[in-house]
Order: structure tokens, then C-alpha cells, then sequence
């Protein structure tokens, strides 16, 4: 995680505006309703001087404080948002975030479909969000896919692992790269691609003569949902998380 320098002093309001828990005004509310503690005492003054490395030391209703000028966060995308921050006709991720963080010019890094669900990350760390969608990122992401038609077999397992080329009406012939197909009962299958062409799970279940019904994204590299999270939610990642997706790159 990139953090503000060790030792920089600044006002705790700015620390906690700038560490997304809302506007400068909306933090000044939380110090006066005595909801922020520094080193277990209660703290009301916005002006105190502190540094990104007391950050630990603070905690928010009880719970420690995430320091830092970026923010990363995986979301449990639900079925039927658009992988945008607006809009003005149909439900999109922007609107699910909190308040406090609609100002911190979060935005998606990549792209789901409206009617995909699962791992979508979310920051405002922009040179890593260019990264990671860049051609030249080659890290994996399985898909959990429902599809129709006859059940898959190992002669689809092996095409999808010698990378299959896309032969489309209108379209030039297209060479995808090798992925991994581990076919599951009841008309399922997880795809473990490591790139990210349009709509590229679809066409290739298309391929074979059969249709997705239903397509949800389990992980990007090490990067997964939490046990339990339903759709619509999200977590802040650690900084393990961070370092993991950054590793990956």
C-alpha cells in the first residue's frame, strides 16, 4: 500500500478525510460525536497534529483505521449493475458505495458485464488500475460458468488448453491464449483464462455450441471473495492483499 510518509505531521481530519471516511466536514461530526479514539482516549479535537504512522494507534467505533492516500476494495458485483461509476438509466457499482466514498474517485479496474457477478476491484490508485488492465498483465481469473446445451468433454478440455482460435462470422480469425477448463456437474465448468478479450468466456462457450446462462468471476490472481459476501458488498483490502496484487504485476 502506498501510504503518506512516515512522519508527516497533518490534522487527524485531513488523515481520516483523506483515508476515505468522508468529507472534512463529515469527519468534524465523528470526532464531535466521540466516535474516533486515539490510543483507547476519545478524541474531539479536528485539529490535532498527527502522523500516518500513529494511524494504527486510531480507531473508528471501535475499529482500527485504514491510513492511506489509496484505497482498494473488492466488491461482490451483483447481477444486473453496469461496471460504472453512473448512469443515468440503469443501476450501476458507483451506487454502491458508501457516502464517504464517493468522493475519493474510486473506479472499476476492468470491466463485468451487466448481468456478471463476483470479484470486481475497485481503487483510486491509478497507475495500478492502468496496470492491471494493460495487455501485458497475464494473471489469472476464473470464471464460474452455468451453461446450456450438451455437457461439456475432455475434447473441449483440450481444445480451451492448446488456445483455441475464435472463428466468427464478420471477424477475422482470433487466436486466444491457452486456459484451463475443469468441467463441473449440473451444466457448470470454472475457465481460468489469464487474458481479458470482449466478452471472451461467452464466445468461447459459444464455440463449442453452447450457451452461458450464467457467468460469475471468483477470483483475479489471489485476489477473492470473502467467505460469506453477499452481493453488493465489499472490503477493504490489507495491505497482503495489496502487495499480492502488485507482486502479481
Amino acid at each position: 500500500m502506498w501510504l503518506f510518509c512516515y512522519n508527516t505531521r497533518m490534522r487527524l481530519d485531513k488523515l481520516l478525510a483523506n483515508s476515505g471516511y468522508g468529507t472534512r466536514s463529515e469527519v468534524k461530526e465523528l470526532l464531535r460525536q466521540g466516535r474516533v479514539c486515539l490510543r483507547g482516549e476519545t478524541v474531539r479535537d479536528p485539529g490535532l497534529s498527527v502522523t500516518e504512522e500513529m494511524g494504527s494507534e486510531i480507531t473508528l467505533d471501535g475499529q482500527p483505521i485504514i491510513a492511506s492516500e489509496f484505497l482498494y476494495f473488492c466488491l461482490n458485483k451483483p447481477d444486473g449493475y453496469l461496471t460504472a461509476m453512473s448512469d443515468d438509466r440503469l443501476p450501476c457499482v458507483g451506487d454502491l458505495l458508501p457516502p464517504n466514498l464517493k468522493t475519493k474517485k474510486i473506479s472499476p479496474v476492468g470491466r463485468l458485464d451487466y448481468h456478471t457477478t463476483g470479484v470486481l476491484l475497485l481503487t483510486n490508485d491509478g497507475d495500478l488500475s492502468h496496470r492491471l488492465t494493460s495487455p501485458k498483465w497475464h494473471r489469472e481469473k476464473a470464471y464460474l460458468v452455468t451453461y446450456s446445451g450438451d455437457e461439456l468433454t475432455d475434447k473441449e478440455r483440450v481444445l480451451f488448453e492448446s488456445g483455441m482460435t475464435l472463428m466468427e462470422k464478420g471477424h477475422a480469425p482470433e487466436k486466444l491464449k491457452p486456459a484451463r477448463l475443469e468441467i463441473l456437474p449440473d451444466h457448470q465448468c470454472r475457465l481460468i483464462l489469464t487474458e481479458g478479450k470482449t466478452h471472451q468466456v461467452k464466445r468461447m462457450i459459444a464455440a463449442t455450441g453452447r450457451s452461458v446462462e450464467a457467468l460469475h468471476r471468483e477470483r483475479i490472481g489471489t485476489l477473492a471473495l470473502k467467505e460469506g459476501q453477499m452481493p453488493g458488498e465489499m472490503y477493504a483490502l490489507s495491505e497482503e492483499d495489496i502487495r499480492l496484487l502488485k507482486e502479481e504485476n
